[in-house]
C-alpha cells in the first residue's frame, strides 16, 4: 500500500454505544497503512460514564437521523478524498446512505440497521428493540439500557463478567427519536441504483439485528454491475466490535477492501 497518501477509513458508531468501541479497530487498520477516524455522534463527545450520568439528557434525546446523516456527510466532504466507511448498526445504515449519495469509495455495514422497508417479526428483534423505540414514553428523555437489556440485546452468549465490563465501558443513553426514524423515509435507499462496493456483514447470534434481516438487506440491492457482497460470521452477537475474536472480522474486511478493483492502488 502506498503510504504517502493513505486512504482514510471513517468508522461510524451505532446507537447505545460510545465511539470508543472502535479503538482497537483503528489500531488494527492503522497497522495496515490506513488513516482512521471514529468521531462521536453529536452531543456525545465524553466518556461513557459521563454520558450515563447525564441521563436523561434532553440534548441527546433531541437527535434525529437526518441530523446524524448530515453530520457525517459534512465530515466526509471535508476529507481530501472519498473515504472507506465502516459502520455498525445504525452506523451501517448511515454508511449505506452515504454510499447511495456517492460520497464514499466503498462501504462496509456491520450488523446494519436496514434501510426503510426491510422488516422482520423475529421475536428477538422485537424484544431487543421495544425498549429503545420507547413507545408510550417521553421522547424528551434519553433511553438507557439496563444491564439485563444490554445482556440480551448486545452481549448474549458472553460470560457475565465480560458483559458487565463491556456495559461499563461502552453503554450510553440514546435518542428514541433516532431509533424511530430508521423506519421512515429518512432511511430510504434506492436499491436499483448503481453504487460503489458494499459489503454487508451479519452475525448468526445477533438478537438486535438478526442475520436474516441483513440477508434481506443484501438481497434488495439489484444493480448487477455494482459490487454487493454478504458475509455471515457464526456466533457473533451485536457487540461484535468488541466481542472476543473481532480480529477475524476485521481481517476479512481488510482483505475485501484490498481486493476491490477500485482500490487496486492500495
Amino acid at each position: 500500500m502506498q503510504t504517502e497518501n493513505p486512504t482514510t477509513i471513517l468508522f461510524i458508531t451505532g446507537a447505545f454505544v460510545s465511539n470508543k468501541c472502535w479503538d482497537e479497530w483503528a489500531t488494527f487498520f492503522e497497522s495496515k497503512g490506513f488513516k482512521t477516524s471514529a468521531p462521536p455522534w453529536p452531543y456525545k463527545d465524553a466518556p461513557a460514564q459521563v454520558l450515563r450520568e447525564r441521563h436523561p439528557d434532553p440534548q441527546v434525546a433531541s437527535l434525529r437521523l437526518a441530523q446524524l446523516i448530515q453530520y457525517f456527510e459534512n465530515i466526509v466532504q471535508k476529507l481530501p478524498q472519498k473515504p472507506i466507511v465502516i459502520g455498525h448498526s445504525i452506523g451501517g445504515l448511515v454508511a449505506q446512505i452515504l454510499l447511495q449519495r456517492n460520497l464514499v469509495s466503498s462501504a462496509i455495514a456491520i450488523h446494519s440497521v436496514p434501510p426503510q422497508g426491510i422488516m422482520t417479526f423475529k421475536f428477538s428483534f422485537l424484544k431487543a428493540g421495544w425498549g429503545p423505540l420507547g413507545f408510550f414514553t417521553s421522547t424528551k428523555k434519553t433511553f438507557l439500557m439496563s444491564f439485563s437489556q444490554w445482556q440480551y440485546a448486545f452481549t448474549n452468549g458472553m460470560p457475565e463478567e465480560w458483559q458487565e465490563t463491556a456495559y461499563c465501558a461502552y453503554a450510553i443513553p440514546e435518542s428514541k427519536l433516532i431509533v424511530r426514524d430508521t423506519i421512515t423515509a429518512v432511511a430510504k435507499v434506492d436499491f436499483t441504483a448503481p453504487h460503489k462496493p458494499l459489503l454487508l456483514v451479519a452475525g448468526s447470534t445477533d438478537h438486535t439485528i438478526p442475520e436474516s434481516l441483513n440477508l434481506s438487506n443484501y438481497k434488495k440491492y439489484s444493480d448487477k454491475n455494482s459490487i454487493t457482497e454478504f458475509k455471515v460470521f457464526q456466533g457473533r452477537n451485536h457487540f461484535v466490535l468488541g466481542q472476543p475474536g473481532w480480529q477475524e472480522i476485521a481481517t476479512y474486511i481488510h482483505n475485501w477492501i484490498i481486493k476491490l478493483p477500485a482500490n487496486s492502488e492500495l
